[in-house]
């Protein structure tokens, strides 16, 4: 192994670069234990800022692995925070965009436990593999292109003929690729182009999925236009940053997803093939052959002006601009709408709620999808669709339901929605074994009487988990904080294999910047389901959600609604004695018979009951939830009486399930809508 050293490098970055000469040598035992994957290429370690064990930060952190690597596999890029002040988290991990899910997943299961190893204590680091990069830090470094001037460098040693004309193909290659990824969504592009005889150049760039276009395209552009002469003539380089990566080689190492861009060149001239070897990390060579290679980490004094000048340029107006690139490509025209519906017919409608109807269509193409078309009378007005399209559009998780496109014409509000064939959980959990299943057959056609016998405790337990972590999404993890406002089983969809997704975003409301709660005096959403808080004040927050979250967990294991009962009881009221009484388990849903684990059922009460309380502090968030689900050794606490606290003895009727919108009428003539499960509305008013 050969290390070229630079006299001009600070401290820093020498300690950096004895790191790497350490990690990438040939020493029998490597800096971490090996994995599947190898040794990580390059790590690093801010040694300036510590914590200590058995503290808020080292809970945090742990939380915030533990949350990228259960959702990296998703789409291949996941970012999160955990905490608040001085011990907040932020975390991002992001997979090569060739790879498999399976190879992305194996490799944000490896960099987040090999980054806890190797930078035990530290509050900033990063870990790169070939697979992935995985950076944490105590303070917030997303949609920013780092300004860090240290880069991580590896080239192949041997040497190319004709280096001249090497040097052209690569710019002319790196640059087109660099402009692909600056304008995709995965912010990433490989490409091809041919040399010399039969020999070709592959080459691969990458940024970190939450920047900007303009400043993914600055982060590359910034690689090529240092252009290390280490690299100059060699058959191999690879650049690495905290923001961004690129890579070429004069042999395949990308796979064929997403298809590479070819560039075409004129014929070259005649000339022997170079010698075989490549860069390290090569998929299909392991990591055996390190003979020709070399890695330094290097200062680049020269681009930090130009380094820090467009790492700023992202603002505001680029963001507006790519989302308007991105709505507008999702408009429909009504005439496919009306005939993917057959003019919107009665015998595709899906269901109807407050805001209007929901109809199965099929496309042109034969896909089927939802069109939901907003009353003309209803509440959600041109400002709610809006809401809808903006907040949607920019979400992208697997418990989140897809929105494909909208359409304004001729004065109908539509929007179009993924299809999901297994209608939505209400019609589901609560469909009874009598006649009346009728009624609902014939309003969603799909819900068949037997499919309350498919939901078996193994199902509701994933159920609770998937609309546990489609909310933790909402609240910290996508790249906006959203508060749902009307989360109840009406609003969960199943897909083919009965996976939740969270759906009806009209009522979604967001928090900006570092606010965690907001009021209004418009209160809308379904009682029931809705806050204390929020039902009496207009103060809506994540809680808010963790309320309505509670109550839909509760829902779930006993197969009731909240709705459902009489004599002045609620399910809040119905779970909280039975807690107390010790009679827990004459909660769970007798369908369920004896066929359910009790630690599961149990701790889903618990957490419920956590939910409810009637103090918003008392709640857990929902990323609590998600470590309370997915632990059976985690300690939880003695959840307090929860809100609307009802004995059998008083007369007090509550919670009807009736939604509401007060948005629309501030009058004394009240407007109460209601879903397409709702039989009866009440009228009830914030006290």
């Amino acid at each position: 192994m050969m290390v070229h050293s630079i006299a001009s490098l600070a401290l820093n970055a020498l300690h950096f670069l004895l790191f790497a000469c350490f990690l990438l040598s040939d020493l029998a035992t490597p800096t971490i234990a090996q994995t599947p994957l190898g040794s990580p290429l390059f790590e690093r370690c801010n040694t300036a800022f510590n914590y200590t064990p058995n503290t808020p930060f080292a809970t945090n952190l742990n939380l915030t692995l533990g949350s990228l690597a259960a959702n990296v596999s998703l789409n291949g890029f996941y970012y999160t925070t955990e905490g608040t002040t001085a011990d907040r988290v932020y975390g991002l991990l992001q997979c090569r965009g060739d790879i498999s899910p399976q190879d992305c997943q194996i490799c944000g299961n490896a960099s987040t436990s090999a980054i806890l190893r190797s930078c035990q204590f530290q509050k900033e680091a990063v870990i790169y593999y070939d697979n992935c990069w995985l950076r944490y830090a105590h303070y917030m470094f997303f949609s920013i292109a780092s300004t860090d001037q240290s880069l991580f460098i590896m080239w192949n040693t041997n040497a190319v003929l004709n280096p001249s004309l090497f040097k052209q193909k690569v710019d002319l290659l790196m640059n087109n690729i660099s402009s692909t990824a600056a304008t995709n969504s995965l912010r990433f592009s490989t490409g091809v182009t041919d040399f010399m005889s039969a020999v070709s150049i592959y080459g691969l760039v990458q940024c970190t999925r939450d920047l900007s276009g303009t400043s993914c395209g600055s982060c590359l552009q910034r690689m090529i236009n240092f252009n290390p002469r280490q690299c100059e003539g060699k058959q191999g380089c690879r650049v690495l940053s905290t923001s961004c990566n690129m890579r070429f080689e004069v042999r395949p190492f990308f796979q064929n997803s997403p298809p590479p861009i070819v560039i075409a060149s004129p014929p070259p001239l005649a000339s022997p093939p170079p010698p075989t070897n490549s860069t390290i990390g090569a998929p299909t060579e392991g990591r055996t052959n390190r003979e020709g290679v070399v890695a330094i980490v290097i200062t680049s004094t020269a681009c930090v002006c130009l380094w820090s000048k467009n790492a700023q340029k992202r603002s505001v107006g680029d963001t507006e601009e790519e989302g308007a690139e991105s709505v507008e490509s999702l408009v429909f025209d009504l005439s496919t709408l009306r005939a993917a519906t057959n003019n919107f017919s009665e015998s595709l409608k899906l269901g109807e709620g407050g805001f209007g109807s929901v109809y199965k269509a099929k496309l042109f193409d034969g896909k089927q999808v939802a069109v939901k078309k907003l009353s003309k009378i209803s509440g959600q007005g041109l400002e709610e669709l809006k809401n809808e399209v903006v907040l949607v559009a920019k979400l992208l998780h697997r418990n989140l339901v897809r929105l494909l496109g909208f359409c304004l014409e001729n004065e109908e509000k539509l929007l179009v929605y993924e299809y999901l064939p297994n209608g939505s959980l209400d019609q589901v959990l609560f469909v009874c074994f009598t006649l009346i299943d009728i009624i609902v057959i014939h309003i969603v056609e799909h819900v068949e009487e037997s499919k309350r016998l498919f939901l078996d405790w193994e199902m509701r337990y994933r159920i609770i988990v998937g609309i546990a972590k489609g909310l933790l999404y909402l609240h910290q993890d996508s790249q906006i904080r959203i508060i749902h406002r009307d989360l109840k089983a009406s609003n969960i969809l199943l897909d083919e294999d009965m996976n939740p997704k969270i759906s009806d975003f009209g009522l979604a409301r967001l928090l900006c910047g570092s606010k965690i709660q907001a009021y209004t005096i418009h209160i809308a959403g379904t009682y029931g389901y809705m806050a204390p808080e929020y039902a009496t004040l207009g103060k809506f927050s994540t809680k808010s959600d963790v309320f309505s979250f509670g109550v839909l967990v509760l829902e779930i294991v006993t197969g009731r609604k909240n709705s459902s009962f009489h004599n002045a009881l609620n399910l809040l009221s119905y779970a909280w004695q039975h807690w107390t009484d010790g009679t827990t388990v004459e909660m769970m849903d007798k369908t369920l018979g004896d066929k359910w684990l009790t630690s599961e059922a149990l701790k889903c009460i618990h957490i419920g009951l956590l939910c409810v309380q009637q103090e918003e502090s008392n709640r857990p968030t929902m990323s609590e939830v998600i470590l309370m689900l997915n632990s059976d050794s985690c300690t939880r606490c003695i959840p307090s009486q929860p809100a609307f606290f009802v004995r059998r003895s008083t007369n007090f009727n509550v919670a009807s399930g009736s939604t509401i919108d007060t948005e629309r009428d501030q009058s004394s003539t009240k407007v109460s809508q209601q879903s397409v499960n709702e039989v009866t509305i009440s009228e009830l008013e914030p006290r």
